[in-house]
C-alpha cells in the first residue's frame, strides 16, 4: 500500500445519526460531571469525531438542583453578571443561583467547557437540563448514561 491510499475521514452535518442519553445530576460533582457532558457534547466519544463539525450527541440532565460542590464553594464562588448600567455588576453565591435558577450552575460549568464561538454555542443547544427528575423527552428513546 502506497501512501495515498489512506484516507482522513471528515464527517458531514448531514450523514449523522445522533443520540440521546439521560444524565442523573443527583450528588454528582459539578465539574466532573460538566467535563464528561461537554465531551459528548462535543461528540469527542465516538470515532467519527471532527474538530470542526457538530457531530456530538444530546444530553438531558436530571436533578440538576442536587448537584454538588466541593471545599467551602457553596458560599465562597461567586457568579458576576452586568446589568448594563454603570455600576451595575451583580454577584450570587451558588446557594443564591440555587435558589433562583437551579439549572444555571449545570450549565454555566458545561457552556465554560464548550469551544467559543458560532460552533460551541450550536453544541450547546443540545444540552438540555431539568431541575427535578422529569423531562420531555421521553419520545426520543434516551439511554441512561453512567457518570
Amino acid at each position: 500500500m502506497d501512501a495515498n491510499s489512506f484516507k482522513t475521514y471528515s464527517a458531514k452535518p448531514g450523514d449523522l445519526e445522533r443520540t440521546w442519553y439521560v444524565v442523573d445530576a443527583r450528588h454528582q460533582v459539578v465539574g466532573r460531571l460538566a467535563s464528561r457532558i461537554a465531551s459528548i457534547l462535543r461528540g469527542k466519544h465516538n470515532p467519527r469525531f471532527t474538530p470542526h463539525v457538530d457531530t456530538g450527541d444530546f444530553v438531558i440532565v436530571v436533578n440538576a438542583d442536587k448537584v454538588r460542590l466541593t471545599g467551602n464553594k457553596e458560599t465562597a464562588k461567586e457568579y458576576f453578571r452586568y446589568t448594563g448600567y454603570p455600576g451595575g455588576g451583580r454577584f450570587a453565591t451558588p446557594e443564591e443561583m440555587r435558589a433562583s435558577k437551579p439549572d444555571f450552575i449545570v450549565r454555566n460549568a458545561v457552556r465554560g467547557m464548550m469551544p467559543k464561538g458560532p460552533l460551541g454555542r450550536q453544541m450547546l443547544k443540545k444540552l438540555k437540563v431539568y431541575a427535578g427528575p422529569d423531562h420531555p423527552h421521553a419520545a426520543q428513546q434516551p439511554k441512561e448514561l453512567a457518570i
